[in-house]
């Protein structure tokens, strides 16, 4: 292969991405050389937006852009509900099943995460939300890893003192499974089946 500095350093960013490695980032290269209108102007036309307009909301944790979020801007919304979720694939993945029609709050990892910290998690704004707009339940849809539960019970002990029903996910999802990898039906079924969570125990 020649042996270009440009080319040498895409390959290093786009192998980081997940499921890619350097011979698919070679490949992904080789595509968008060869198809420089079509495809690599627009799409570094689009990363430049991106990267000047998308970020993390504050509030919610979902992405917004400059002008706004949009899953804090839900006043049409019925549904006294919040998903909480872990990452913003999961909401993608909820979303586009039509199971939920509701509000979401996005923790951006787990407790263990090496990358989070739990003033990530947003909390003190989630229970400002579930005040302001009068939520009635908390749906926990974190993952059925130990680390997914683990956060599930954490936020429960943080909402505890709230007087709102609070569940998880229950039959449907399977053990060690992420939210993001279930098809629609099994996610269906976890939110069918979804389980009350004490919020009197210790």
């Amino acid at each position: 292969m020649q042996e270009l500095n440009e080319i040498n350093q895409l390959i290093k960013i786009i192998s980081k991405l997940p499921g890619l490695g350097p011979k698919s980032a070679k490949r992904i290269i080789l595509e968008l050389i060869l198809n420089r209108e079509n495809i690599l102007k627009p799409m570094v036309r689009a990363l430049n937006e991106i990267n000047s307009n998308v970020s993390r909301c504050k509030l919610c944790g979902s992405l917004k852009s400059i002008e706004n979020c949009t899953n804090c801007d839900q006043k049409k919304k019925k549904v006294k509900k919040i998903c909480v979720v872990e990452n913003i694939a999961d909401q993608w993945s909820i979303e586009s099943s039509n199971i939920f029609d509701g509000h979401f709050h996005v923790l951006g990892g787990t407790i263990s995460s090496s990358s989070i910290t739990k003033e990530n998690f947003l909390i003190d704004s989630l229970q400002k939300k579930i005040e302001k707009e009068k939520i009635e339940e908390v749906i926990i849809a974190t993952s059925a890893t130990v680390e997914g539960q683990t956060t599930a019970y954490y936020i429960k002990d943080k909402l505890k003192h709230l007087t709102i029903k609070i569940s998880k996910l229950g039959q449907g999802l399977p053990v060690g499974g992420e939210i993001e990898n279930l098809d629609d039906g099994t996610l269906y079924s976890a939110f069918k089946n979804r389980v009350g969570l004490d919020t009197k125990s210790d």
